[in-house]
């Protein structure tokens, strides 16, 4: 893609958050567009954001199960930015009027006590993290899921353009070392205003969910970036996604380590 094309996404993505109205798929209207230039354009929109006075506070690593790699036909995460104005308090009330189509990922945060090499083991990642702790991440789609004239649905290029659809983040429950239990073996129970929706374990995250964060650094010195001392990660779910319709009251529980929660208003 042109960097015309690449400004031109990011300001239609950044009109459609704004306007809570989604824009038609990428996909379609730049059919050429590569995964890296999904990822152009998602740096384009974050600039945007950082600019307006926004902060750089970690990263988020999606499409880490297999179901979900398998039904967009790719065979590697994806991942994206998380944000100072993403950040909710645990127990938060969302406002109504926040977000598009919000739904939740129940998973675990990894907060970095160290800088992360390029070529970082899941054994790096583990010494380099300071704790880990329950999060709720809250998807968005500026994009539409599907296209009404085509049928076209949403490709991997759309969700990354799309700041791999992350909108917003909720920490909670008790932090914890990531040596202190087996990560693959933590289980989340999720909840819907009293009803439990859906259940998972961390060894759906990769077969476990700190690796994740080595394929990122790995990503991430590819464009320059690195992960460093004191960001966060959400490291991927461990369920599918659940929608969170207006009076949603999301309740992830994650047993020995606590739980995590937020209202949708």
């Amino acid at each position: 893609m042109l960097d015309e094309q690449v400004m031109l996404a990011a300001q239609a993505l950044a009109s459609a958050e704004e306007s809570r109205s989604q824009v038609a798929l990428l996909s379609l209207q730049y059919p050429a567009m590569s995964m890296a230039d999904a990822y152009r354009i998602q740096e384009a929109w974050v600039k945007r954001k950082i600019a307006a006075g926004d902060r750089h506070v970690g990263w988020k690593i999606g499409l880490t199960s297999r179901a979900m790699q398998q039904a967009l036909g790719i065979d590697i995460p994806d991942s994206g930015y998380l944000l100072e104005s993403m950040r909710f308090d645990d127990g938060s009330i969302v406002p109504g009027n926040r977000f598009i189509q919000p739904r939740i990922e129940a998973e675990l945060a990894f907060v970095m006590k160290d800088d992360v090499a390029p070529n970082a083991s899941v054994f790096d990642i583990l010494n380099a993290t300071d704790y880990v702790v329950p999060a709720l991440e809250i998807l968005d789609t500026r994009i539409v899921r599907r296209d009404e004239q085509t049928g076209s649905t949403r490709s991997v290029c759309d969700t990354i353009a799309d700041n791999a659809a992350n909108a917003g983040f909720v920490l909670g429950g008790r932090p914890i070392r990531p040596n202190e239990l087996d990560l693959r073996w933590l289980g989340v129970i999720v909840s819907r205003n009293g009803s439990v929706e859906e259940t998972g374990l961390g060894a759906g995250v990769l077969n476990q969910p700190a690796r994740g964060l080595a394929w990122l650094a790995q990503r991430l010195a590819t464009v320059g970036h690195g992960l460093r001392a004191g960001q966060i990660v959400l490291s991927g779910s461990f369920i599918r996604p659940v929608e969170c319709p207006p009076g949603s009251t999301v309740v992830a529980d994650f047993g020995p380590i606590g739980s995590v929660a937020c209202h949708f208003a």
